[in-house]
């Protein structure tokens, strides 16, 4: 399985070192952004020097998600989940969303939604294209209540966040403060033009 995850040596000491591999993990909804919000913003954070997770396009897709990538969320020190219009039609979207809420929720990572040309209030409360998503799902009898459950209450959980709304601003900034020994790193700030 092929993934991408950026690294640079200027960093005193290794991610590893502190119990996380990557300093950020990015979740999105390919077709709606790979190609253009996500491509810059995993760019950004590259030339800033951030240890950055994102799945491959050429992963293979199954039913259910696979152990590297549930490491990588696991083992990650923040989630950037860019919420687009068709995010809750995939099934590997929702997936990756509650292993994200789950550890945010053990307190391993902080998450930082962006909601892309979306309403927080959409996602919070499934209308929208996030109430037909799940009419889909619903529809295809291939997914069980429990698990069902478990993407609603983490789509709440993640629209309950303050975040980064795109298509209000014509420009946003996002500041990690990224731990390095005890100490907190300065703020890192990544800015750039709103993308459609």
């Amino acid at each position: 399985m092929a993934s991408t995850s950026t690294q640079t040596a200027s960093s005193s000491s290794s991610p590893s070192e502190h119990g996380w591999e990557n300093e950020v993990f990015l979740s999105f909804y390919g077709k709606d952004t790979r190609m253009g919000f996500t491509d810059h913003l995993y760019a950004d954070l590259t030339r800033k020097g951030i240890i950055a997770f994102r799945d491959d396009e050429k992963l293979q897709r199954g039913e259910n998600i696979s152990e590297e990538l549930l490491k990588a969320i696991q083992e990650s020190l923040y989630a950037i989940v860019v919420m687009s219009r068709n995010f809750a039609f995939s099934k590997w979207c929702l997936m990756e969303l509650a292993e994200i809420v789950k550890c945010m929720g053990e307190k391993r990572l902080t998450v930082y939604p962006i909601f892309y040309h979306v309403d927080p209030s959409d996602v919070r409360n499934q209308t929208g294209t996030f109430e037909k998503a799940f009419s889909m799902h619903e529809e295809s009898l291939k997914v069980d209540k429990e698990k069902m459950q478990a993407w609603r209450d983490a789509l709440t959980g993640v629209g309950n966040i303050s975040g980064l709304g795109l298509s209000r601003n014509p420009k946003i900034r996002l500041r990690l403060r990224l731990r390095s020994g005890s100490a907190p790193t300065p703020t890192i700030t990544i800015s750039y033009y709103k993308l459609i």
